[in-house]
């Protein structure tokens, strides 16, 4: 099979292996499957091992884009606090990442992206590097060619007009009056999604303040025309939902002046306060450097001082999202995922035979216990008579607890036998009802929110950045269909819901999307397991079109990999990339579960995993497989290379974790709907 051009990006697709049909899927034991599986999954259980903080956690490197370098560079010259070093050794790491043609890309392997060269080449420009050197040539040249300036998004124009290179008035109006809007009405702060509520607040007060430090050169250069930066756009038909909100915008603009000062004094106070009741105790903001970054711009320009404890503390946490490489650079991190990784480094070490009361499992264990949120937030809104019980995704953000993180903690504490089992069933229980108490309407879960559903937010103008809403999702779904039938609430009516919405949303080739991982392949690699641990038979049409497509999806060299344009360009990509450990494992996971262990596209994937081994036992994985927004902001958790493939290996040796009865039956446990 030979590999195919995408006619749309120019991206080389991988060949996909010749699927098999169900009557010939199993064939004899391969030689030797078996034997490298034991000795990948018992190196890789040693590094892991090796990996775990002392106080019982485990956290990978969370790599996203230069954006986050760029921003940083950005804020601290706004705040007057740049130092050479900082600038000097984040400098190192934005030019490490330009890509030949000059542009940087969100992704290894993937296109230019403008708003992210844009952002890039002015950082540069921050570190002295001169407009003529040759990489920078290259990268405004790259930027003239698709539109300048003027193409970018809103956010990457909104730092730029903090320094004068873009006029505010040619920016999309964002009034701080929106925090009073009540929840019933559209586009209220609950309307949007957590992250972006979080830096959608701040940012009303600095698009009401305007304000524009000097800037330190011109950018002339990534103009199409600088004597006309903005050329005028015609709005879209009134008659669409972007012409609608085009003119919507236009008349908040006429109405700016309007607006009485004493008012919009009050709206941007109770912003502030909005802000500064939400920040953690380790002076972040939801426990991600965005909503942190403008929050700090936003009270700064109220008046708080770089010395005020609000400010200092967030000041703070900021340097604590940085990477110091050994080269010297120095790279940010969007957010933390100690929680995260830590229940799946769990999962892993247990699925692969690792003794349930380990005395490293048992630390773990008693570390997620102790992040555990028992205070509501702004998930309460909606539910008000909700009592709290959950964890969060970072160290640090009992505002923001997830449904998805609570459920896989679940998982993972019932997998450890603890010396105080009345605590854990008690955390376990109160889990339970908070994910069953978040369930959206639609019978799904969402991350964050419940029926976080509204079709008005993702319209703005001013949100052409990302995913700004939190719509149930197959992955998130799955995961909490999991985490009930491993508490023996399989046949709970609101179970039943969960699964009868993830059966509907099975696309017609066989998988599920994948709204948190790339994509198809994490989306069934998700659902598969939930489904077949509550109860559905293997032999189950929606089992087996999911097994067809992932024997489809396989490459040539055994393993699985997709591509991020598969979020894009469904047809040319789905299920389609160079192979990857953690996808190879997502695939694997769904095809065990599915009773495929004897299956030539199992033995083929668990030899690719154990001759791809590095001799540590870990693997390398440059590819991003974690979704922030689908396309838009892309993940390479560097955890993810090693919890997935031990996961994987670790059942096709040992089996079914579940072993045909919940997690808590086998613990002894009296499962509850409830808890206290």
């Amino acid at each position: 099979m030979t590999a195919t051009t995408d006619g749309s990006t120019g991206a080389t697709i991988p060949p996909r292996a010749a699927a098999a049909s169900d009557t010939d899927s199993t064939i004899p034991l391969a030689a030797g499957v078996p034997e490298a599986a034991e000795h990948a999954v018992a190196r890789a259980t040693a590094f892991l091992l090796a990996g775990q903080d002392p106080e019982g956690w485990w956290k990978g490197d969370l790599e996203t884009n230069v954006t986050m370098d760029a921003e940083d560079l950005l804020l601290r010259q706004f705040l007057g606090i740049r130092d050479e070093a900082t600038t000097h050794a984040a400098a190192l790491f934005i030019r490490g990442e330009q890509r030949p043609d000059g542009a940087w890309a969100t992704f290894y392997g993937g296109p230019g992206e403008l708003s992210a060269t844009v952002e890039a080449y002015v950082a540069l420009r921050l570190a002295g590097d001169a407009p003529d050197a040759p990489h920078m040539a290259r990268a405004s040249a790259w930027v003239r060619a698709r539109g300048g300036i003027a193409s970018a998004r809103v956010f990457t124009r909104i730092w730029l007009a903090l320094f004068g290179w873009w006029k505010w008035e040619d920016l999309p109006e964002l009034p701080p009056e929106l925090i009073w809007f009540p929840t019933w009405l559209p586009l209220n702060i609950y309307d949007f999604g957590c992250w972006a509520r979080q830096t959608i607040v701040p940012l009303t007060i600095v698009s009401a303040k305007r304000p524009v430090r000097p800037a330190p050169f011109p950018l002339d250069e990534l103009h199409t025309d600088p004597a006309n930066p903005n050329p005028p756009k015609p709005l879209a038909p009134l008659t669409s939902w972007d012409g609608a909100f085009e003119r919507l915008d236009r008349m908040v603009h006429r109405l700016r002046k309007a607006v009485p000062p004493r008012l919009r004094r009050a709206a941007m106070n109770s912003a502030a306060r909005w802000i500064v009741e939400r920040q953690e105790n380790d002076g972040c903001w939801g426990g991600i450097q965005p909503p942190a970054v403008y929050s700090v711009i936003a009270l700064h320009l109220m008046g708080y001082d770089l010395e005020h404890p609000v400010m200092r503390a967030g000041l703070e946490s900021l340097d604590r999202f940085a990477i110091w490489r050994e080269d010297g650079s120095r790279m940010i991190e969007a957010c933390q995922s100690p929680v995260w990784d830590t229940c799946l480094a769990v999962i892993a070490l247990a699925d692969a035979g690792l003794p349930a009361d380990h005395p490293q499992l048992v630390k773990a264990a008693d570390w997620m216990l102790g992040e555990e949120i028992r205070r509501p937030g702004d998930w309460s809104v909606k539910r008000p008579q909700l009592p709290p019980g959950g964890w969060a995704f970072e160290f640090h953000n009992d505002n923001y607890p997830d449904i998805d993180d609570t459920a896989e903690v679940a998982l993972a504490l019932r997998r450890v036998r603890h010396p105080e089992p009345a605590r854990m069933d008690g955390a376990i229980a109160r889990a339970v009802r908070w994910n069953f108490g978040m369930q959206s309407k639609n019978g799904a879960w969402g991350a964050f929110d419940v029926d976080n559903t509204s079709p008005f937010p993702n319209r703005l103008p001013f949100c052409d950045f990302g995913e700004v809403i939190d719509p149930p999702s197959a992955d998130v779904t799955a995961h909490v269909v999991e985490m009930m039938a491993a508490e023996g609430l399989a046949h709970d009516p609101r179970t039943r819901r969960g699964i009868t919405w993830l059966l509907a949303e099975q696309e017609a080739d066989g998988s599920w999307f994948g709204r948190w991982g790339v994509n198809y392949v994490y989306g069934t690699g998700s659902v598969v397991p939930a489904l077949t641990a509550a109860g559905l038979p293997a032999s189950h049409p929606a089992i087996r079109r999911a097994v067809h497509w992932l024997r489809g999806a396989q490459n040539d060299d055994g393993g699985w990999g997709e591509d991020l344009r598969s979020y894009k360009h469904v047809k040319e990509w789905s299920g389609r990339g160079a192979s990857t450990a953690s996808q190879t494992a997502w695939a694997l996971m769904a095809l065990l579960a599915a009773g495929e262990r004897d299956s030539r596209a199992v033995q083929r994937g668990v030899r690719w995993l154990a001759e791809t081994q590095r001799a540590d036992g870990s693997w390398d994985e440059p590819y991003f497989t974690g979704t922030g927004f689908p396309w838009d902001f892309s993940i390479n958790y560097h955890l993810y290379r090693q919890v997935f493939p031990l996961t994987a290996l670790g059942r096709y040796l040992h089996g079914d974790p579940f072993d045909k009865a919940p997690l808590a039956a086998r613990r002894g446990v009296r499962t509850l709907a409830g808890g206290s």
